[in-house]
């Protein structure tokens, strides 16, 4: 149900909260796309298999599964506990970027969620979206929110992926340059108009620029790959020492941003460093063989960089769940579980050998979607002024 648009998060007192805070359960969209995992995805459905498993020990899983693929999903997911399995059709599989960014309120009966629904373009539309038929991709956070039987505010046309925005729960978004102005999101809105779209519909009263992301990100500079916050006032950046690597400019340009911000409490940001993988990591002509593009998608080339980073990982309720690349890297690896779990003693640090997902063009961070801890209220227990219809 879509809430009518002059209705918003911040105007009735919700904000999306932190990705560390306790959360219900977690969506993952099922890969199936023959242009985005290769070789029948069957690497891919190991990979999201182990993903799906790490997070189920310790929230819900809602896998979605179109009906083509159902099957297949049931026989990998067999006898894990806390997973159920879902039917609806998408066009991918990036939860993050195509589900509800649910947001929450305190009040007497508890925390209420609510979700918010983007306008989804594939990352770019016409201008430089990754593929052309993306119908159901935008459709499918209404569709959640109504099995979930989360209200949904209706941020439609405004485009927004939920890999683009980082939120501390305490007031402060964290997004780049190079992905929210980009041209194929929001052309006819300026700087701050976007800026005050976030205010509004995230419940956040600061907005933190940094200039770019990760280097080759095909998303425009997804934020989350590249910077992420652990705790209010704390985030970790994507980083390399090595300047001739054409992520060092990337980074330290974000890094001298970072440096002069405060977030919306007045705090100054404390930045902790979490290095790319040593070795870059580039698709190979094998791998490439794999894919089947349509006409019109975003194809993979052999020797094309790949956007690898350990920022993108997921919190889960007791785990930080992070993206290994093995080989070369298991160096780099290791390091990243040794950062995080010093970073973050509560949880225990998950490492899933990643490849399979970064082929087809992110990681555990974009192929996952949060549900926070909170009540779904009907529509009798919103209380006035708020009362109002709903779009079907």
């Amino acid at each position: 149900m879509m809430l009518e648009k002059n209705f918003t998060p911040a105007a009735d007192g919700f904000h999306m909260p932190g990705e560390y805070e306790p959360h219900d359960g977690c969506i993952i969209v099922w890969p199936q796309r023959p242009g985005s995992w290769s070789f029948g995805a069957v690497a891919a459905c190991e990979a999201f298999t182990a993903v799906i498993k790490a997070i189920a020990a310790s929230e819900k899983v809602y896998v979605i599964c179109g009906a083509k693929h159902f099957a297949v999903a049931q026989e990998y997911l067999a006898g894990v506990a806390n997973v159920e399995l879902l039917a609806m059709e998408t066009d991918d599989s990036w939860a993050r970027d195509i589900g509800p960014t649910f947001v929450v309120r305190d009040g007497a009966q508890g925390r209420e969620l609510r979700g918010v629904n983007w306008r989804f373009n594939a990352w770019g539309g016409e201008v430089d979206g990754l593929y052309p038929d993306y119908e159901q991709d935008d459709a499918f956070a209404e569709k959640f929110a109504e099995h979930y039987g989360a209200a949904l505010y209706d941020a439609v046309p405004f485009v927004l992926e939920g890999g683009s925005i980082h939120c501390d729960g305490d007031g402060t978004a964290l997004v780049t340059e190079a992905c929210l102005l980009s041209a194929g999101r929001n052309p006819d809105l300026s700087k701050e108009q976007i800026e005050q779209k976030l205010k509004t519909y995230l419940g956040v009263e600061k907005v933190l620029w940094i200039p770019r992301g990760i280097y080759n990100d095909e998303t425009n500079e997804h934020v989350d790959n590249v910077c992420a916050f652990i705790r209010p006032g704390e985030v970790v950046l994507a980083w390399t020492d090595n300047e001739a690597d054409p992520q060092y400019a990337l980074s330290k340009a974000s890094l001298d941003a970072l440096e002069q911000l405060t977030d919306a409490k007045g705090r100054k940001i404390i930045v902790h460093k979490l290095p790319v993988p040593a070795v870059p990591v580039c698709i190979t002509e094998d791998e490439v063989a794999g894919f089947d593009f349509v006409e019109g998608e975003d194809m993979r080339e052999a020797g094309e960089r790949l956007a690898a980073s350990y920022v993108n990982f997921y919190f889960s309720n007791d785990s930080v769940v992070v993206p290994a690349f093995g080989g070369e890297n298991a160096a780099s690896d290791a390091l990243a579980a040794e950062i995080l779990a010093k970073l973050c003693p509560e949880r225990k640090v998950v490492q899933i050998p990643a490849r399979a997902i970064l082929t087809g063009g992110g990681n555990i961070h974009c192929i996952t979607q949060q549900i926070p801890k909170g009540v779904c209220l009907s529509l009798i227990h919103i209380s006035e002024p708020t009362r109002r219809s709903y779009i079907s």
